[in-house]
């Protein structure tokens, strides 16, 4: 069967399909980042992506975003649900805990950002990037299944593949901002312009560059990130299974119409 619903993630989330098979998918934008894997999940057809490929050799600002989506695309998916490791900004954003991205701002830079660079001209939408009605629905599962989660959130995206400087961390906080991650954009934009659902899962692992006033909370190493990221897998998978099973058949949002209106160009 046909999957119409695709998972873009990292390490820990490869064995959750059953009956999976690898496929490679050629797009106009190059491969994706690795073979993806299609299988069933809760009982419906899904398909897999590692972002940074299986043994985590492509960073993130190498990511093949473009081929990624459009691989997705092609295979037939209507719906993506991301997880991604985030640092926070806030307080009461913990590591351990989960949040459901609402909205992004963009600081990366020399990205292929977009499907429409070559004859056409499409300006879409990004006042609401993420799909609310799978927003709610991973609100709802978490919340029943006892995980700690955060309905919303803005992620700031940087660069990478470094972490900030005191100065950046201490920018972003103070301009009202949640959460950052290196690989948000332009994945989000991209699913949108090939009018995907997307569902962005924030998996909290530090506390960034530390929090101001807070000299217990130390700036943030990779291997912190490793720790509490292994230890958020299960907690991805959970609220993943649920959604999939939870996600109703028919998509009662406007993410199937982003491209509506957007052409500038003149047929």
């Amino acid at each position: 069967m046909q999957p119409s619903i695709g998972i873009i993630g990292g390490s820990g989330l490869y064995s959750m399909l059953e009956n999976a098979t690898e496929v490679e998918v050629e797009t106009r934008y190059g491969k994706p980042s690795d073979k993806i894997s299609i299988g069933t999940l809760a009982g419906v057809t899904v398909a897999f992506l590692p972002r940074h490929a299986k043994k985590h050799t492509i960073p993130p600002h190498k990511v093949p975003f473009r081929a990624n989506i459009e691989a997705m695309h092609k295979l037939g998916v209507k719906r993506i649900i991301a997880t991604n490791a985030v640092g926070s900004l806030k307080p009461d954003y913990k590591p351990g805990e989960v949040a459901f991205f609402d909205q992004f701002v963009n600081m990366t830079y020399g990205r292929e950002e977009t499907f429409f660079d070559e004859s056409e001209v499409v300006h879409v939408s990004s006042a609401e990037p993420y799909c609310p009605q799978m927003r709610a629905v991973a609100y709802k599962c978490a919340n029943e299944a006892g995980i700690p989660a955060h309905e919303s959130g803005t992620v700031v995206v940087i660069n990478g593949p470094r972490f900030s400087t005191k100065a950046e961390s201490r920018t972003f906080s103070s301009q009202g901002h949640h959460m950052i991650n290196m690989t948000q954009y332009p994945e989000i934009m991209l699913a949108k312009e090939r009018q995907m659902c997307y569902l962005g899962i924030a998996l909290i692992t530090d506390y960034d560059a530390g929090l101001e006033g807070r000299s217990d909370i130390k700036p943030v190493t990779n291997a912190e990130v490793i720790k509490i990221f292994g230890e958020n897998v299960g907690k991805a998978k959970r609220i993943i299974t649920d959604v999939v099973k939870g996600l109703p058949s028919h998509r009662a949002c406007k993410c199937a119409n982003s491209l509506d209106g957007a052409l500038m160009t003149q047929k």
